[in-house]
């Protein structure tokens, strides 16, 4: 009965969105490749479709991810003590998208002299708007973490006119997918470098649902990260796309071009499961809704399942809700206590 309760009313809270738009399915080979440090190896033969072509470069991707995911140093931050802003790693054809904009909220304790000085990066959910998080990180600020808050590629100021809703960053459009998340994750180290610019010794990550997959593989790949606290997990990408509630029409644009299976293998660069034995030496903290149509339950217990198998350091915690519904009350109390009480300790 609870659970018929629950999906109800996720149900309920998800058709509130009402200008999602079923989109064309595309390989996106022309955002192939973008800004790459590697060089797309030779056709294998003559005539090779999109879809080769594209399988090809993420054979190549998942060779050296680290030079996929690795951006080149910047020193054009501009900083007003309350705004962050730098030049993203990887240019897009929208140039509102190709400037990062952060918020800083700083922990009274900050200034403080001697001992470590700790901090998280904040990564929102999709489709977060600029307020979206800044409640989590002035609790964060409260209890003596500071912490910077990253608006996405393709959100709130980052959105060009022509779209309502950041779908540029999840969609049927293959390679472009791969490439904003990938740019999502080189923004986050660029803002990581700042942190340890600023003196921070002490680094975590904290991210939520589709900002939950990009902190694991900036974890992944940043050496800084100590801690990462993932709220809403999958071990792929591709499965959430393809079973969520939340992305339904998105997976109405791929029907058809594509299956399940053929989806996970394109996009292992950005799935976690690709990176499990990467986060070895980081502290964890897997959180999943018991009721979660968007990130389906059984998805969670596998990632869990699998980090308890390979004896990787991780803590679970289990919310009585489900996706959509951890934002209300009460359970986005449970959520940031729960979240603040790992990233405390474990900082």
């Amino acid at each position: 009965m609870i659970s018929r309760l629950f999906h109800a009313w996720e149900h309920r809270l998800a058709s509130t969105t009402t200008d999602r738009r079923v989109r064309p399915f595309e390989w996106g080979v022309d955002w192939l490749p973008l800004n790459s440090t590697q060089a797309l190896p030779a056709a294998a033969s003559s005539v090779e479709t999109d879809r080769e072509r594209v399988a090809r470069y993420v054979d190549s991707v998942m060779r050296d991810t680290r030079a996929f995911f690795t951006p080149p140093p910047t020193s054009e931050y501009a900083f007003d003590g309350h705004v962050l802003r730098f030049p993203s790693a990887l240019v897009t054809p929208h140039e509102e998208n190709n400037t990062v904009t952060a918020r800083w909220f700083p922990a009274p304790s900050d200034s403080r002299r001697g001992g470590p000085r700790r901090a998280v990066l904040i990564l929102p959910q999709w489709n977060s708007d600029a307020g979206g998080h800044v409640g989590l990180a002035r609790l964060l600020s409260r209890f003596g973490l500071s912490s910077l808050r990253i608006s996405l590629p393709y959100h709130d100021v980052r959105m060009p006119r022509e779209l309502t809703r950041a779908d540029y960053i999840v969609s049927a459009n293959v390679v472009r997918t791969l490439q904003v998340c990938r740019q999502a994750v080189l923004d986050a180290r660029r803002a990581i470098a700042w942190l340890a610019m600023q003196g921070f010794d002490q680094i975590g990550i904290l991210g939520t649902s589709l900002g939950s997959c990009l902190a694991m593989l900036t974890a992944a790949h940043e050496p800084l990260i100590r801690a990462q606290a993932l709220n809403h997990v999958s071990p792929w990408f591709a499965d959430v796309v393809w079973r969520g509630l939340s992305t339904r029409h998105v997976r109405e644009g791929l029907d058809g071009h594509i299956d399940l299976e053929g989806l996970r293998q394109l996009w292992r660069p950005i799935s976690p499961w690709s990176y499990l034995d990467q986060v070895r030496d980081t502290q964890t903290l897997l959180v999943y809704a018991r009721y979660d149509l968007t990130f389906p339950v059984d998805l969670s217990r596998t990632l869990i399942e699998e980090f308890r198998r390979r004896g990787l350091p991780h803590q679970v915690a289990v919310l009585p809700c489900g996706h959509y519904s951890t934002g209300n009350v009460p359970f986005k109390f449970l959520d940031g206590y729960v979240l603040t009480r790992f990233l405390r300790r474990n900082l």
